[in-house]
């Protein structure tokens, strides 16, 4: 009888722990905003990402696209969050030129070289990205609408 006890114990604290890790992620950007923490994935992309993409960087300086420019190309009206944070962990998983989404950038700059972020670093960097304005250089925009306009022709 003890063992039976101790086994739906166990059984119940473990499904607990999921449950608990689940809705945790579920709720990542709420309970940031909420308490006005800064959101960890804040911190990391300027901590990893503005290495290459930052836009406070000269055009010169750049060893990437800014991180402005990667959100406005994966992010549509239609584009999900799960969708973006996906398409990140995919894009950081295996970089290669066939997959690439911003073909410009990987011209001017090559395709960015493999690293070892882990899916939940990503998902932290995509899941802020996706929710907050990024810093943008001054020549983004004027820039942004000449490539549209490209495109569209």
């Amino acid at each position: 009888m003890k063992v039976l006890i101790f086994l739906i114990g166990f059984i119940f604290i473990f499904t607990s722990c999921k449950n608990s890790k689940d809705e945790n992620k579920k709720t990542l950007t709420e309970s940031y905003s909420k308490t006005h923490q800064e959101h960890p994935g804040k911190k990391l992309m300027e901590m990893h990402c503005y290495l290459c993409h930052d836009a406070t960087r000269t055009e010169d300086e750049r060893l990437g696209p800014p991180m402005i420019a990667i959100k406005k190309r994966y992010i549509f009206k239609d584009t999900s969050k799960e969708e973006f944070i996906n398409d990140m962990q995919s894009w950081i998983k295996n970089p290669n030129e066939k997959d690439a989404k911003m073909f410009g950038a990987v011209r001017r700059f090559g395709v960015m070289q493999k690293l070892p972020y882990s899916e939940d670093d990503v998902e932290l960097i995509a899941d802020y990205m996706f929710d907050n304005e990024i810093e943008e250089p001054e020549w983004f925009e004027e820039h942004y609408k000449q490539m549209r306009g490209n495109m569209k022709r």
